[in-house]
């Protein structure tokens, strides 16, 4: 019940002869619907930031601290938990930059996976002022990173900020999303460029080692991605947008998806076979990668964006555990 209604209807309850009984259960109703609303505007945002998607930007997190700990032997929680919310703040950001571009656009509608504006749950205004907001919180807790971590100004900034303007020119400003490199943009920002950053934080400057690592983590990210893009292929082309998954269409969309998906698995067997067989954890997701390429191939990608990071948290969670169960020095670089 609206607001409207509601002043509605203590006006005629209050007219009535027996007004003030009515009237006083119906301000009653008002204060119940009054906090039901805001409960159901809490839970409208946290829809808007898309939290199913979030271990794209926590694993990178976890991934890039594992190696700080593997290559310094020691690991600061605080700057851990700040490399978190630092990264999980532009990343919801971005989400919702994405929701309010997509509805600008008339990309979203009644069946698509994000419906935050087009049901008006929210006002458009709504999802630019917590963008807003979260950018703003990403920006505080990279200050707070760089007052108790050692890691130079400029390199933290640099990885910082590149990171936050991807995310926003992702259909923001250019769109890179609308002009089929989207891709590419998600494959360095929630893979390398998250898990750069996190290393950087804990050992106080830049290596190049951690964007080898983060590449098995980067291609099942990509994933993610892409069996949304393959899922919208025909709305975003009724919409007069371009995807990687409109350009090579169905068939190879399918051979890329199942690239994305087994290849990691494939580095785990050579880190596994070479240096320590902790780095077979991951493979316990196999089944999981098996079930998901066979519901892309028969077509059926009703929650298969959601299903791909589920097996993106499990994969990059066992990649983790891996990387810090291993011995001292039995992997390269570390």
């Amino acid at each position: 019940m609206g607001p409207a209604e509601l002043v509605q209807k203590i006006s005629i309850s209050a007219e009535s002869p027996r007004g003030s009984e009515s009237g006083g259960a119906a301000l009653a109703g008002a204060d119940g619907a009054t906090g039901g609303g805001w409960r159901h505007k809490c839970a409208a945002y946290v829809l808007a930031l898309r939290p199913w998607s979030f271990s794209a930007s926590l694993t990178p997190v976890a991934l890039g601290s594992a190696l700080a700990y593997r290559a310094e032997g020691a690991l600061d929680p605080g700057l851990l938990l700040g490399s978190a919310v630092t990264v999980l703040a532009v990343h919801g950001a971005g989400n919702l930059v994405n929701t309010y571009y997509d509805f600008s656009k008339g990309i979203d509608h009644k069946k698509s996976d994000d419906r935050t504006l087009v049901d008006q749950i929210l006002e458009p205004q709504d999802v630019v002022r917590f963008g807003v907001f979260l950018y703003t919180v990403g920006c505080i807790c990279a200050a707070g990173l760089y007052a108790v971590s050692t890691l130079k100004l400029e390199h933290l900034a640099l990885i910082y900020f590149g990171g936050l303007s991807s995310s926003f020119l992702y259909t923001g400003g250019i769109g890179f999303k609308y002009v089929a490199l989207g891709d590419v943009v998600i494959l360095i920002t929630f893979g390398p460029l998250a898990v750069v950053f996190a290393h950087a934080v804990q050992v106080g400057y830049l290596s190049l080692t951690p964007l080898l690592y983060a590449v098995p983590l980067a291609l099942s990210t990509e994933a993610i991605l892409h069996s949304n893009n393959t899922r919208d292929m025909e709305s975003d082309r009724q919409a007069g947008i371009v995807t990687l998954a409109i350009l090579i269409g169905p068939t190879f969309s399918y051979i890329l998806y199942t690239v994305l998906l087994f290849l990691p698995y494939l580095i785990f067997c050579v880190l596994a076979t070479r240096y320590t067989i902790s780095m077979a954890l991951p493979l316990l997701t196999i089944p999981m990668a098996f079930s998901l390429e066979r519901q892309f191939r028969s077509q059926n990608f009703n929650k298969i964006p959601q299903r791909t990071a589920k097996l993106n948290l499990l994969l990059g969670l066992f990649y983790v555990f891996g990387i810090t169960l291993a011995p001292a020095g039995a992997l390269p670089k570390l």
